[in-house]
């Protein structure tokens, strides 16, 4: 929900700019001086602030915005006044205004420059999401599975979106808890944005920079306030991925925001509100974790509201063949390729494979394939068993291209009873090219 703030000493603007203002925002508070101003701000966050330059007190709007900003403040500011020169107004351009009107002024001036300002917010934080995501293992179909574990999920999943509760999901890297994750906003009634971080990714002084935001000077390099993904979350959902690897010293300051429901920027003393719903997300068993002194138990409970386990794609195989064909389908005509026919036997070789790397691990596999225009079975990252042991717990170093073709290729015969027709249609070769390499390492 939007909200504004209108500052100034007559009434009669006051009352004009309400009612104008009603419909582009979803609360519309006002205040007669400073002290009234600040009492407000102390128990709600508002997106623009519209204020007077002289108001009554010792402090006029020039310098009541510019304290603001020095305190970290980023919220947009409108100014007006019926006395007005250049000083002033570079002075209160310098200050951060959006815009500057003069009074007296139509309805329509003013609305044109809220609306000037709700587009500009709308689209800096639209680019900021986005440049954010480009980076971030997503795929945008959503959930897929037909197994009776991911029915229930899904069911789960519909039934706690609408709810403001927070949610853990638990599961193994790659098996799309960021998917439920966004599924859980996509459903939900909230109007923000779907922000995700990886808590794992920095440092406790940067992610507490990067979550809350900071003010100006708070530390070197600091040379301009800027909001931090709390503020971006506002009225949405923010996803902490891997909560298991944040330091416990940024643990104590994340409990307080979930508690308190309002964040604190670097090297400010001002509380802002927030309204955010968390879900967060690790591959780490958090209960061991607080025995063993890594996780806050106070934040673990906090967090615990409701759990969800994603499966991990070897405990639901029967999803396989669904999941190798969306991604052959998805994929295919992302690269503008014709998609292929994954045959019965590729199909068996997929479901046998033990997916180390889970949902993850298949889509590399499906778009490896396509890129190269074999079969997914001589895609498959090399790490099934063999003798007893695994192709990465051998010096990489050691294994040449052709040692690695040639076990792959002996295990597709091996389990075709070697029959090298079906084996070759299989490895996505011909029968000859798979003649010649088998006499060539002395195979009959």
């Amino acid at each position: 929900m939007t909200s504004v703030l209108i500052v100034d000493d007559e009434p009669g603007i006051l009352s004009f700019l309400q009612k104008g203002l009603r419909r582009y925002f979803g609360l519309v508070e006002t205040a007669k001086d400073v002290v009234t101003a600040e009492e407000l701000r102390r128990h709600c966050h508002f997106d623009l602030i519209i204020t007077d330059i002289r108001l009554p007190g010792h402090q006029g709007g020039v310098e009541w915005v510019r304290e603001l900003r020095e305190q970290g403040g980023t919220t947009g500011v409108i100014f007006m006044t019926a006395h007005a020169d250049l000083e002033t107004a570079i002075s209160a351009l310098r200050a951060g205004a959006e815009d500057f009107i003069m009074k007296p002024f139509r309805m329509e001036q003013m609305v044109a420059s809220v609306e000037r300002y709700l587009d500009r917010q709308k689209m800096q934080r639209e680019n900021f999401v986005l440049r954010r995501q480009v980076d971030q293992i997503y795929d945008s179909s959503g959930i897929v599975g037909e197994c009776q574990q991911m029915h229930a999920l899904c069911e789960v999943v519909k039934r706690v979106a609408p709810m403001p509760s927070t949610v853990l999901i638990e599961g193994e890297s790659g098996t799309g808890k960021e998917l439920a994750a966004r599924a859980i906003h996509d459903l939900s009634n909230r109007s923000g944005s779907f922000v995700p971080v990886n808590c794992g990714a920095m440092s406790a002084e940067l992610l507490e920079s990067e979550l809350f935001g900071h003010v100006k000077g708070a530390f070197t390099g600091a040379h301009l306030s800027r909001d931090g993904l709390f503020t971006y979350a506002n009225g949405g959902t923010l996803f902490l991925d891997e909560i298991g690897e944040m330091p416990l010293s940024m643990q104590a300051h994340l409990l307080r925001s979930l508690e308190e429901r309002t964040i604190r920027p670097v090297g400010s003393n001002r509380e802002v509100p927030v309204d955010v719903r968390i879900i967060a997300a690790t591959n780490r068993d958090l209960g061991n974790e607080v025995q063993k002194g890594e996780f806050r138990e106070d934040l673990y409970y906090r967090l615990n509201v409701l759990t969800l386990r994603m499966p991990a794609l070897r405990e639901r195989s029967e999803d396989i063949p669904l999941l190798a064909n969306h991604f052959m389908h998805t994929l295919a005509s992302d690269l503008g390729i014709d998609v292929p026919v994954l045959g019965e036997n590729e199909i068996e070789l997929l479901m046998h494979y033990d997916w180390p790397g889970n949902v993850r691990e298949l889509k590399n596999v499906i778009e490896r394939c396509l890129l190269l225009n074999r079969s997914p079975s001589l895609c498959i990252t090399a790490t099934e068993q063999q003798d007893g042991e695994t192709i990465s717990e051998q010096s990489e170093a050691s294994l040449q291209l052709e040692a690695v073709e040639k076990r792959h290729i002996l295990k597709v015969l091996e389990l075709h009873s070697g029959n090298k027709s079906a084996a070759a249609r299989v490895l996505g070769i011909s029968r000859k090219t798979l003649e010649r390499k088998a006499q060539a390492w002395g195979i009959s």
